[in-house]
């Protein structure tokens, strides 16, 4: 079995070559910051700009409980992350997730890997039942690509962000087990 084989989520398509999707390690801070510093990939998410190594780092050895932190690498370059992190108490069921893909990548395929491997992880080794995200209105790739996967809106959060000097709007999305 290749190394791609034994890394693909399973029910998907065979990884191309030179792609492997694998655990976050602490030696990958450095170049998580500058992915996570990238304009396209920051306009997608809450993080400010100009983020620290250091704060990386410390976010990386102190994960939540239950956390599922991946990487997606072409050739050994990380081109984009995802992180899974599980609720407690009454929502032990639930996880919400997040992701990313680097600016000079998009359109590629990486955020339906990385999704898949969530949704893979959370099904079949989690016992996940509803997973739930937020995404702004705007980002209607991502929006199509969460379609994809069975997430639907359920709501809509007014004024969820602030981004470019202007307050913009999310929706949440999930997808259940049944």
């Amino acid at each position: 079995m290749s190394e791609n084989e034994e890394n693909e989520p399973r029910g998907r398509a065979r990884l191309p070559d030179g792609v492997l999707v694998r655990a976050v390690r602490l030696s990958d801070a450095e170049e998580i910051t500058d992915l996570i510093n990238l304009p396209g990939y920051r306009a997608g998410t809450l993080r400010p700009p100009y983020q620290r190594i250091e704060e990386v780092r410390k976010y990386m050895e102190n994960p939540s409980p239950g956390a599922l932190n991946l990487v997606v690498t072409k050739d050994g370059k990380i081109v984009g992350n995802s992180g899974l992190n599980r609720l407690s108490g009454r929502r032990h069921h639930v996880a919400s997730i997040g992701m990313g893909v680097h600016d000079d990548f998009t359109g590629h395929g990486f955020g339906r890997i990385l999704l898949g491997a969530m949704v893979d992880a959370a099904d079949d080794w989690l016992d996940i039942k509803r997973l739930e995200l937020t995404v702004y209105t705007d980002n209607d790739v991502a929006i199509g690509l969460y379609r994809k996967f069975g997430f639907e809106q359920e709501g809509l959060l007014k004024a969820f962000g602030f981004r470019s000097g202007e307050y913009v709007d999310a929706y949440t999305m999930a997808r259940l087990r049944l």
